[in-house]
């Protein structure tokens, strides 16, 4: 996972330190997917209120990562966060069919706003793979999302059912 992350940003921005966003909704697994990247393994983590800060070095890139509350309270908050922002991570539970359309609307809502333009985005749709009632990333269904991509420099758009 981390191999993964560090050749797409590597590509994007060279080899100096960013300040990335996770943003997604609550129970998507940003969390999990920021102390993964840290210490390479997963751990037991709890909904976080307000955001958590980490620096994770791979190789020779270094991240500052935010990871940012996803309640429907602290949403409104996130573009406070945007500023100094080199990319934003956009985690979707593919487990959670009842709020894909929710977690669209969050995304296009920030992608197309003015202080995310040019602002790489990678969406990481399919989060929670190894759980049995996980929409697959090549899954076909009523909602898609490369409508997002018209708004931003989307490095990972895939569809997703509903």
């Amino acid at each position: 996972m981390g191999g993964f992350f560090s050749t797409i940003f590597s590509s994007l921005f060279g080899t100096r330190e960013m300040r990335i966003l996770i943003l997604g909704l609550d129970g998507a697994g940003k969390t999990t997917i920021l102390y993964r990247l840290q210490v390479g393994e997963v751990v037991t983590t709890i909904p976080t209120i307000g955001f958590n800060v980490e620096t994770v070095t791979y190789k020779n890139l270094k991240f500052q990562v935010w990871d940012l509350g996803g309640q429907t309270s602290i949403r409104p908050y996130w573009r406070c966060y945007y500023s100094n922002t080199d990319a934003v991570i956009y985690v979707v539970d593919s487990c959670d069919c009842d709020r894909i359309g929710i977690s669209k609307s969050e995304l296009v809502a920030h992608v197309g706003g003015r202080r995310t333009q040019k602002k790489p985005f990678l969406v990481a749709f399919a989060n929670k793979q190894d759980m049995e009632q996980a929409m697959t990333p090549t899954e076909n269904g009523k909602c898609t999302w490369t409508s997002c991509s018209e708004r931003s420099e989307v490095a990972d758009i895939q569809n997703f059912c509903n």
